[in-house]
């Protein structure tokens, strides 16, 4: 069955691709690469993730060779089961380490794609010193530079930007994070992620993001299931914006079918994301704390949507297609032509 899935997916993802021509690129730790190539992919994930705050991290904290030789085996795992790309939200001062990643990815064959970007949520713990004082324009030249000119003097670029925001009414300092999000989106046409959960902070967001005149397709509303009025959600897609749902789990089967079918029901199942937010190498717990894999959504939630009659197509919407416009790097401006 997981064979048979692969081949159909692949075959329309294809054919869909064929029938377009000069193709924004994807971007990932070892490189650009063309839409066609990014395949069936995790939207949501983590490799390792340092929760010890932004004063303290570093490279000193892990053993490169320690969490490759722990996380290898989870990547290796979903590339037997034909997942090409896997996207890693760790953001900067949060344990970000694109050299690792780069090399996992050469190892695993699973394409990885990183960010810029800065974790304004838990009352800026994990922003470093010169967020609270520096302006948007200045945060994002540095976003900026990185998306430019590599990250941290490598040869790794970010494929989007990950921001985050406390689940509650914007705080300044999240208002300026996002800000320096859309100035970093406006320069580099990369997508903006932002930890957010429930409606009210996405909302604000995106009234910033229309302030700068950028369409509501360059958001990516993180979290999205733990708003649990499906209207408010079904109101964001309508207006572009991507419905992440990326905590799955073995028992959240049933909502997350029940929501998929809301979503094609209402006609926007082309903003829908499915992830896990799995992984979590943790620097400072015993060989890395309890690392969860990648496959829960091949076990448990795909079969559960074909068993409730959900068409291949639809689902190789949500996990090829759908990641593909949401990670292709392009200026998305509001009532313009690209």
């Amino acid at each position: 069955m997981i064979l048979r899935r692969f081949f159909i997916f692949t075959f329309s993802f294809l054919v869909l691709i064929s029938c377009s021509s000069d193709l924004p690129e994807i971007t990932t730790v070892t490189g650009g690469i063309p839409l066609k190539k990014m395949g069936k992919t995790l939207v949501h994930e983590h490799l390792l993730v340092d929760f010890i705050g932004a004063d303290s991290t570093g490279y000193h904290r892990w053993n490169k060779d320690e969490v490759i030789e722990k996380v290898l085996p989870y990547l290796i795992e979903i590339k037997k089961l034909n997942y090409k790309t896997l996207v890693d939200c760790t953001p900067a001062y949060l344990g970000r380490d694109v050299e690792l990643l780069k090399t996992l990815s050469e190892k695993s064959g699973v394409q990885i794609i990183t960010n810029t970007g800065y974790y304004s949520a838990y009352n800026g713990k994990f922003l470093p010193q010169h967020a609270f004082t520096e302006t948007a324009q200045e945060i994002a030249a540095r976003w900026i530079d990185e998306a430019k000119n590599g990250i941290e003097g490598t040869s790794v670029y970010p494929g989007f930007i990950k921001i985050s925001v406390e689940r509650a009414p914007l705080q300044d300092i999240n208002r300026k994070i996002v800000e320096a999000a859309c100035i970093t989106h406006l320069e580099t046409g990369l997508t903006i992620m932002s930890h957010t959960g429930p409606a009210e902070p996405a909302y604000q967001q995106l009234e910033i993001l229309q302030q700068y005149g950028i369409d509501p397709s360059a958001f990516i509303w993180t979290h999205a299931s733990d708003e649990k009025d499906y209207n408010k959600l079904l109101k964001a897609a309508k207006m572009g914006a991507f419905i992440s749902w990326d905590k799955f789990k073995p028992e959240d089967a049933e909502r997350y079918v029940e929501f998929f079918l809301f979503m094609k029901k209402h006609a926007v199942l082309h903003t829908l994301l499915f992830s896990h937010d799995a992984g979590w190498y943790k620097p400072g717990e015993p060989n890395g704390g309890d690392f969860r894999g990648f496959t829960d959504i091949e076990n448990y939630l795909i079969p559960a949507l074909e068993n409730a009659g959900v068409a291949q197509y639809d689902i190789f919407q949500v996990f090829f297609k759908n990641p593909v416009e949401a990670f292709r790097i392009k200026k998305r401006l509001i009532n313009e032509e690209e």
